[in-house]
């Protein structure tokens, strides 16, 4: 649905209050003195954390993540599917959970990233919205290169909603990808997003992973 003139289009995937009426810019940076696996702290510009990830380091388990508030409240759940499911659909697979005031766990979004084909450049990977009440936002898909801190997530529209990228000043001191930014597009759901990004940390051996 088309946005009124001079409103802006919410996406609240995960919550409304994950999404600002501007677009916002994020730091991301690998947590310090922490064992392999021990995540990554979002800030905003004002140095406060707004996101934390918990890797296999932290929660005591491989292939699950958690994405927590500023505050250290549980926000997403987000586990790799079994073999026999990945190998049936060609794709390593990935879901995101939310939590309700009970503490059980509604499913929001499933993350495919295909198999290397010896036939064919890899495929993107895809990002399904499960929850019902947020299905005509469509999917997204992932557009660039995560380890060079170099890529978009992109809707099904080709609208870009969030993009990953390194400061030109901090690539001249740090030759790490352990510090880099991301710039939400106003109205995308944030813990959305960063959901998908600890995902991505965790494929491509980043800091969530052991």
């Amino acid at each position: 649905m088309a946005a009124k003139p001079g409103t802006t289009n919410m996406m609240p995937i995960i919550s409304k209050v994950y999404c600002s009426p501007s677009e916002v810019v994020l730091a991301v940076r690998r947590r310090p003195n922490v064992a392999n696996g021990g995540g990554f702290a979002v800030a905003d510009s004002k140095q406060r954390i707004v996101f934390t990830v918990d890797g296999c380091g932290v929660i005591g388990r491989k292939e699950e993540l958690i994405l927590r508030d500023g505050e250290g409240n549980s926000l997403l759940l987000i586990r790799r599917k079994g073999a026999i499911v990945e190998v049936l659909s060609l794709a390593r697979q990935w879901t995101g959970f939310t939590y309700d005031f009970l503490g059980s766990h509604k499913l929001v979004f499933t993350l495919k990233d295909p198999y290397n084909s010896c036939f064919s450049n890899k495929s993107p990977i895809r990002i399904s919205i499960e929850s019902k009440e947020c299905s005509s936002y469509g999917s997204f898909e992932v557009r660039g290169d995560f380890p060079g801190r170099s890529c978009s997530i992109v809707s099904s529209r080709g609208d870009v909603v969030a993009t990953i990228g390194v400061k030109e000043e901090v690539q001249q001191v740090m030759a790490s990808r352990d510090l880099y930014h991301v710039e939400i597009k106003a109205g995308m759901d944030q813990a959305f997003v960063f959901g998908v990004i600890a995902v991505l940390d965790y494929i491509y051996d980043g800091s969530t992973r052991c």
